[in-house]
């Protein structure tokens, strides 16, 4: 399913009964760059929170203006400093562009982590979304 079909579902859901303020979105790699761009340059409602894991800014030179929605929407970046996929430069990049349009984007760096993830990365993303939906 393309990213611009599974936004327009969102409407969807608040007629069952959830709120958009309710939804954490992200992903792992490629999911999580697909969540980032998506959610970050089509207009929408916002969502509570967007998570993304060892992953990077697709198109990050369109950055900051390609940015419209989503912009006071926590952000909650994770990356391991021995990620020899997406690198972690990569994953700093991904960090200062979206800082720039989002005072609320956060990066974390999990020593010794290659592309994947970990006990001590999944504690702080379930804190981030419950820090998310508590809001």
């Amino acid at each position: 399913m393309k990213m611009k079909q599974a936004l327009r579902l969102q409407p969807n859901t608040e007629s069952l009964g959830i709120n958009r303020d309710r939804i954490v979105v992200g992903g792992l790699s490629q999911g999580g760059a697909t969540s980032l761009y998506s959610l970050l340059t089509i207009p929408q409602k916002p969502v509570a929170g967007i998570i993304g894991l060892s992953t990077w800014l697709p198109l990050h030179k369109k950055f900051p203006k390609a940015a419209k929605a989503n912009l006071e929407t926590p952000i909650f970046l994770c990356h391991g400093d021995a990620d020899g996929i997406v690198s972690l430069e990569f994953g700093q990049l991904t960090a200062e562009k979206l800082k720039a349009v989002n005072r609320h984007a956060e990066f974390n760096i999990y020593p010794g982590l290659p592309h994947w993830v970990n006990d001590k990365e999944m504690n702080d993303v379930s804190l981030f979304i419950n820090k998310c939906l508590s809001r």
